[in-house]
């Protein structure tokens, strides 16, 4: 964007702003965005763009939704926060009793708090004390696999792939944990109950992206090699946490990822969806056997933990109101159809030299490439394109919205086919 095209408020405040996961003695001036509605990004400069990428995965239902909009109205005109320590609010407890029923097996005991990264961050507090509650000392680590991405904090870096990561610049002074390869043959799995065998005394749970490991590169891996990590984990005795941040609210083609390898972990993290990308909240969610090993006579076995706006009423307003479009409206069947639409569409990627996969998994489509290209440029020409993607490492992915119109995806798609093909060409 030219610097006549942005306005005042981004010229004056750009100086100001620290964005994520960018050099910004570098990086070029963002799209100035104004305004979202459906699976359409408007841009200050008159532009209209097709979003790709459900803004970090989170607007499911698109942008502006009529009956989230209106949850939220409701709620901020009669409390838009209190804090949840001594009181509780009816769209706290609405939203964990229904995501309590809507999760697998007992995972019936719902902690808010306001991200992802902080969600996990929790579920491996909850793990370590668990242990430390039932008297058990040493067991302190953390079983996580290649390509792994957990969010940014310490304790969620520290379980993220220390090589292929974002992270690795952290090697050496995070906590340490024991990253290994994702098991996906009998050799694999004979290797990773080693693993388990060798460090049950020292392990407090395995974490795992369940299906799709998203940001450490779009890996995608069976429901049988979940179930098969699943039955590990209790053969001997170590907690699993599932990661659904990424993967939580029909992403995959099933409403939770996990539902697929029909298992049940000890604890699951969720957020990105959970409102339908309206506003920041995340939930950490145990099994009984973990939250029973927090009750106790002794106040100092309770979990002392509790972020400021944890629970927020409009949050929960939002998450409810999203739940019930799963329940009013065709969620999964449109993710079925943009999957039979992006593995179509996409599928002339597989011919061009520098494509190494194309693969699909319910509303997610990826084109890996060989090397990793200018992202810049890349980005560049997906805006001169008319859509919002945002390629990292070696890979374009789609994750749009699951209201998008059969031609909006074309475009996306179209989009894809053709910068994949230029740079292919030129590479």
């Amino acid at each position: 964007m030219s610097a006549p095209d942005r306005p005042d408020w981004s010229e004056t405040g750009f100086p100001h702003i620290w964005l994520p996961y960018a050099q910004m003695k570098t990086a070029p001036p963002p799209a100035a965005a104004v305004r979202t509605e459906g699976a359409h990004i408007h841009l200050a400069d008159g532009r209209v763009l097709v979003d790709g990428v459900s803004s970090w995965w989170t607007a499911c239902h698109g942008y502006n939704h009529p009956h989230i909009r209106a949850a939220i109205t409701r709620q901020l005109e009669c409390m838009p926060h209190v804090m949840l320590g001594g009181l509780v609010h009816e769209p706290a407890l609405t939203l964990a009793r229904r995501l309590s029923d809507l999760l697998p097996g007992d995972l019936g005991h719902v902690f808010f708090s306001e991200s992802g990264s902080v969600s996990v961050e929790i579920a491996l507090k909850m793990a370590l004390q668990f242990w430390i509650n039932q008297g058990v000392r040493g067991r302190s680590e953390f079983v996580a696999f290649d390509y792994a991405y957990h969010g940014d904090t310490i304790g969620a870096m520290s379980v993220c792939d220390p090589e292929e990561g974002m992270h690795a610049l952290f090697a050496g002074v995070l906590p340490a944990q024991q990253i290994v390869p994702l098991p996906v043959d009998d050799a694999g799995f004979e290797a990773f109950e080693g693993v388990l065998r060798a460090g049950r005394d020292r392990i407090a749970a395995v974490i795992l992206e369940p299906l799709v490991q998203a940001a450490g590169g779009m890996k995608f891996h069976s429901a049988d090699v979940l179930r098969r990590i699943a039955e590990a984990c209790r053969a001997h005795d170590i907690l699993l946490i599932l990661d659904e941040i990424a993967t939580g609210f029909g992403r995959t083609g099933s409403l939770f990822a996990c539902e697929q390898a029909g298992i049940c972990p000890d604890i699951v993290t969720l957020s990105k969806a959970l409102t339908g990308g309206t506003l920041p909240l995340a939930a950490t969610v145990a099994g009984d056997r973990v939250y029973d090993g927090f009750l106790a006579d002794d106040f100092g076995h309770a979990l002392m933990h509790g972020p400021t706006f944890t629970g927020n009423p409009l949050g929960c307003a939002a998450a409810n109101a999203s739940l019930d479009l799963f329940e009013s409206e065709p969620r999964l069947a449109q993710v079925a159809a943009i999957e039979v639409q992006l593995l179509s569409e996409l599928a002339p990627c597989r011919g061009l030299a520098r494509v190494a996969d194309v693969r699909c998994k319910g509303a997610i489509g990826v084109v890996q490439l060989d090397r990793v290209p200018d992202l810049d440029g890349l980005r560049r020409r997906f805006l001169e394109a008319g859509v919002w993607v945002r390629p990292f490492g070696d890979v374009i992915y789609l994750m749009p919205p699951f209201v998008i119109a059969p031609d909006d995806l074309s475009t996306l798609t179209a989009a894809v086919c053709t910068v994949v093909s230029e740079w292919s060409a030129g590479a």
